[in-house]
């Protein structure tokens, strides 16, 4: 695919991004920026809750994983089912009945300022690092396919991308988000589904024979139950997937913002089940994907020693019709720049809102455009010191970064939610970080300590565990 075919594409998908941006935003003031006026329609919602949850790391990552992992992803994608169930009829019932802009204002409620201080840097940290790694991935993409082409520094490919960002979310904000989502969601369905036909003709094969070859392989295996010290294991991954969704959707700012732009609290449930079942479809869609993918490369003798470059090396680099490349570019740049924008969006809110704690009067349009640009800033420094790493297996990365840094959250929440019991406020960030320590310490060793046992998402529950029994250790009984 030529650099010239590939700076169209860009150039097309960036001109339709600010055309939906400069639509949503007309009439937005500072108090919808955060809210999206409260307006959004339940199907658009549920749409866009599928972009929001797949990122363009998905979209390189899950594909490649099938080599080595085969479609052990549904069994996390099962335990998704009953994480969202647990969103949609116990935390967004909790957010609405509190009127909350911020999901982290519930800490304040619960437990005081220092809660609510802890559990909004503990988010902050976690989602500028994997939005910024999820952003880095996709530029290490483009880097490969255009901006080497021209003797282009990485650090310039990286501000363009976030300056486009930024000036695409710095008005409309989560209104703007929600739509972009939608219309990234639409893109990066119809691109997996070009890209299967068209895999599919060049193995010289129907849907149907297409469909049998993926079940007769190797890659198609779903269930793990025989060891419980793979990572694989069937309990592990669906355990983990519980934990994983209600702590990385249902805690996460970024996530939620969409719900919260519904317009009453059914619309909002009814929208968080039907987007998990259609997340199920696509998510198959790309396993299936990556197994034609194998199949093809393998037929071809074509050696990929990196699981994400699969896609993108076969879409643009093995004689595929140039509508592939194409597909590829604009559903891999749809899911950045929606992924990045509403991460910068729900930055922005979380840190104006819960961390400066600035009040919605007119003096917080002020404030919010000079954090909504110094996050930008941010994002764009940690991308470029992403660089010097390595970026194999970036899905697992991201996952594994989130078992550690929302653990600390979830039990928070849990610990609200489930007893009537208040920790000293000193306490609260002391056991907020001694639990990811302590995990990683165990997690560290569990090889010599557990008879062999590793730990993959999982760590997630373990982590979780340690904060409630420090949160219980350092309470008292709430007088209220």
């Amino acid at each position: 695919m030529s650099p010239l075919a590939i700076i169209l594409t860009l150039a097309g998908y960036v001109t339709l991004l600010f055309v939906v941006a400069w639509y949503t935003s007309r009439n937005v003031t500072a108090k919808t920026f955060f809210t999206g006026g409260r307006s959004t329609p339940r199907v658009v919602a549920a749409i866009a809750m599928v972009g929001a949850a797949m990122s363009g790391v998905t979209y390189i990552s899950v594909p490649g994983s099938v080599a080595t992992d085969g479609f052990s992803y549904l069994q996390t994608c099962m335990g998704f089912v009953i994480g969202y169930a647990i969103i949609a009829y116990i935390l967004i019932p909790l957010y609405f009945r509190l009127g909350v802009v911020s999901l982290y204002e519930y800490l304040d409620h619960r437990f005081g300022i220092v809660a609510h201080h802890t559990g909004a840097w503990f988010f902050f940290i976690s989602k500028i690092a994997s939005a910024s790694l999820r952003a880095y991935v996709i530029c290490v993409v483009l880097q490969g396919l255009l901006y080497d082409v021209y003797d282009i520094p990485f650090a310039v490919n990286a501000a363009i991308m976030m300056s486009l960002v930024w000036l695409y979310t710095r008005r409309g904000g989560v209104r703007s988000v929600v739509w972009v989502e939608m219309l990234k969601t639409c893109i990066m369905v119809a691109s997996i589904v070009l890209c299967i036909v068209y895999v599919v003709d060049a193995l010289d094969m129907n849907m149907a024979t297409a469909v049998a070859s993926i079940r007769q392989s190797s890659y198609s295996e779903v269930f793990f139950f025989d060891n419980p010290l793979d990572g694989r294991y069937f309990w592990k991954q669906f355990l983990a997937g519980i934990f994983l969704v209600v702590a990385m959707t249902g805690l996460d700012q970024d996530m939620m913002q969409t719900m919260l732009s519904c317009r009453s609290r059914r619309d909002a449930q009814r929208s968080m089940m039907s987007s998990i079942a259609i997340q199920i479809v696509v998510i198959t869609l790309f396993l299936g994907l990556g197994a034609l993918l194998y199949l093809y490369i393998g037929s071809r003798d074509i050696a990929i020693t990196r699981g994400d470059d699969l896609l993108g090396y076969v879409a643009t680099q093995c004689g595929l019709p140039m509508i592939v490349g194409v597909a590829f570019i604009l559903g891999l740049v749809a899911s950045t720049y929606s992924s990045a924008g509403s991460a910068l969006t729900a930055l922005t809110t979380s840190f104006t809102l819960d961390i400066l704690r600035a009040k919605q009067n007119n003096d917080i349009e002020h404030t919010r455009r000079r954090v909504h640009a110094l996050v930008t800033v941010a994002m764009t420094l940690i991308i470029i010191a992403f660089d010097h790493w390595s970026t194999a297996g970036a899905i697992t990365l991201i996952f594994t970064m989130a078992s550690y840094t929302y653990g600390p959250l979830l039990g928070l929440f849990i610990f609200g939610l489930a007893t009537r019991r208040t920790p000293r406020p000193r306490a609260i960030p002391a056991v907020a970080i001694a639990a990811p320590a302590i995990s990683y310490i165990v997690a560290s060793n569990s090889k010599a300590w557990l008879a062999g046992y590793t730990f993959s998402y999982d760590i997630l529950i373990l982590n979780t565990a340690i904060t409630l029994l420090g949160l219980w250790l350092t309470s008292r009984k709430s007088v209220h």
